[in-house]
């Protein structure tokens, strides 16, 4: 039995949906204000309707089910990476089925960014300095390669001048954000920024070596950073301040104290999503590759042996303090990740297999859960936010609070879904 704060959402729900409605009124107000109709929609049902799942080797298709649940209860289409990634989720699911209607939805979405002028021009995109904005080019990529579409490639180029003008340590990382975190480079901005930034190479720029060169240094200073502490046995630390003046940070290398999962979920995708794209003759690749294999040995040393799943703050010694919980969008990456890893050889060996499938199990039998008034999925026990912005300890991690069908579950329980859906396929010939 997992041991859960009592309450899932703090009362925090609310005042979420609130805003995501002032957001999208401003959105409205430009559109309609043009002149311009909007595209057809978001929301795919009819009041009142109930949701239908199908099998798959004789047990819920998940990657269906919880991509149909979240298409019915509606999500706002915004320039925020936690919807880029669901959007991933949702077009793995029309590669698996070949179900137009998953791809309709996600050109949607990306269309109702590209209003009123339908130029190329991203709606609330104002030149941004987060690295979070730069997830959203993977959207535009994904309609370009599919329509052939010179508008999206052109919506994704913004995404691209901005890492050119992203601000660097001395060292040449990336900053997470300008002028908020300058000198820190956090594990979550490389899901962001540097999976694009190989992808970008890979599909426009493949014999900019100077470009290579640069994705290898930021996974050597991320890895030099973060794992630079010697308590955590192996896993890396939530990120590291350059100039070491944060309070969080450790006076001798900058390192943050603690290894937060989600942050470290995040890193683990980058890895793999980002070899998908590197060059196989260039000698970054193979630290990649030790960066991978470390860290993946890492996560099946760490994983909880009663649970299967991935504690919130990871550090050994952490495991059952008060406060400390086995939290569902790490372990969903976790278990994402170390899938991947094992299908494209990057790493070898069943441990890895067992891990990801044990944690897999875990999530489909306590994460996610029925909904029988609708027939939905619903996705519980994803913490909201794990930021550096804090004082970085422990009691900060535990104190936030769960949301139930936070994006930053649901889409890599999608990736998830979607690779246990491919190793199911292969093992059974």
């Amino acid at each position: 039995m997992l041991d859960y704060p009592r309450s899932l959402t703090g009362g925090k729900l609310d005042a979420t949906m609130r805003a995501s409605l002032l957001v999208f009124g401003s959105i409205a107000n430009s559109v309609f204000a043009a002149g311009t109709p909007l595209p057809q929609g978001w929301f795919t049902f009819q009041p009142g309707e109930k949701l239908k799942h199908t099998q798959f080797h004789g047990r819920p298709r998940y990657l269906t089910w919880m991509a149909d649940s979240e298409i019915q209860h509606g999500v706002e289409p915004t320039l925020a990476y936690t919807v880029s990634a669901y959007y991933s989720g949702v077009l793995r699911a029309y590669e698996r089925t070949g179900d137009e209607k998953y791809f309709d939805y996600v050109k949607r979405g990306a269309d109702i960014l590209l209003y009123p002028e339908h130029d190329g021009t991203v709606l609330m995109y104002n030149n941004s300095n987060s690295i979070d904005d730069i997830r959203i080019g993977h959207t535009f990529l994904d309609m370009y390669n599919s329509t052939g579409d010179e508008i999206y490639k052109k919506a994704a180029t913004h995404m691209r001048k901005q890492i050119d003008r992203t601000g660097r340590t001395p060292d040449g990382g990336f900053y997470h954000r300008f002028p908020a975190y300058i000198d820190q480079m956090w594990l979550d901005g490389f899901y962001m920024l540097d999976v694009f930034y190989a992808r970008w190479t890979h599909e426009f720029e493949p014999r900019n070596s100077t470009a290579w060169d640069d994705i290898a240094l930021q996974f050597d200073l991320i890895d030099a950073g973060t794992r630079s502490s010697n308590h955590t046995n192996g896993l890396p630390v939530h990120g590291f301040d350059y100039s070491k003046t944060q309070v969080w940070a450790d006076a001798e290398t900058g390192a943050a104290p603690h290894v937060w999962s989600r942050g470290v979920g995040w890193y683990i995708m980058a890895l793999v999503d980002t070899l998908d794209y590197f060059p196989e003759r260039h000698k970054g690749r193979k630290r990649l590759l030790k960066y991978l294999g470390t860290l993946a040995d890492a996560l099946v040393a760490s994983q909880d042996k009663a649970t299967k799943g991935w504690w919130l703050v990871m550090d050994p010694g952490l495991e059952g303090k008060s406060g400390n919980y086995i939290e569902s969008s790490g372990t969903a990456m976790f278990v994402t990740g170390l899938f991947k890893a094992v299908r494209m050889g990057y790493v070898k060996g069943d441990k890895y297999l067992k891990a990801a499938l044990d944690g897999y199990n875990l999530m489909t039998s306590t994460f996610a859960q029925p909904r029988p008034h609708d027939g939905s999925l619903a996705w519980e026990w994803t913490v909201q936010t794990g930021s550096l912005s804090s004082n970085g300890t422990f009691e900060y991690y535990a104190s936030m609070p769960l949301f139930e069908n936070d994006l930053k579950g649901v889409a890599p329980f999608l990736f998830s879904s979607y690779e246990y859906e491919l190793y199911r396929t292969k093992a059974s010939g």
